[in-house]
């Protein structure tokens, strides 16, 4: 005959497995000036510990007014092909991939294409060249990537579909003069 075996053990009944970690890091604000000394030794006395003149360091700011030259190039070279609601964003402030969108519309693909060529004239005699460019043979969404800003050309109906003005809308918005 078969041997009975004890009942299993529910999961509540058996003891719980606990695990030590111990954390040796600092403290997460980030803090300027030397850490507290003990004596002599120079040694620290506590990890994380520091002295009551320290303050917290804080990130710089990027200037919300200032817009690089090239972004400036992008928006003439867009102007100069008679790009329709220019729009720039400044996306410096959030975590985005890039500072800044150029936004723009043309009328019909072909002048999607002239203003891509246009941006790219003016900024090639900066001594910029685009890293990227999509869209170009279909001419609706011409995206033309310099990494440090986006130029994005749409035609009317693209545009209004994807709004990537809505998408980004915690973006500043920077005024462009005509």
């Amino acid at each position: 005959m078969a041997t009975e075996r004890p009942p299993r053990q529910r999961a509540a009944s058996r003891p719980k497995k606990t695990s030590t970690v111990r954390r040796t890091t600092k403290s997460k604000s980030l803090t300027r000036g030397k850490t507290a000394t003990s004596g002599k030794s120079g040694k620290p006395s506590k990890p994380g510990k520091t002295l009551k003149s320290a303050r917290p360091i804080k990130a710089p700011r990027p200037s919300a007014a200032r817009v690089p030259d090239d972004v400036l190039a992008a928006v003439s070279g867009a102007q100069d092909k008679k790009a329709e609601h220019l729009t720039l964003l400044d996306l410096r402030g959030g975590l985005a991939f890039t500072d800044f969108f150029v936004i723009c519309t043309g009328n019909t693909s072909r002048q999607v294409q002239a203003i891509a060529e246009g941006v790219q004239e003016a900024l090639r005699k900066r001594g910029e060249r685009p890293a990227l460019i999509e869209g170009y043979q279909r001419g609706e969404w011409v995206l033309l990537d310099y990494f440090d800003f986006i130029v994005h050309i749409f035609t009317p109906a693209t545009r209004d579909f994807y709004a990537l003005e809505r998408l980004w809308g915690d973006a500043q918005r920077v005024e462009i003069s005509a």
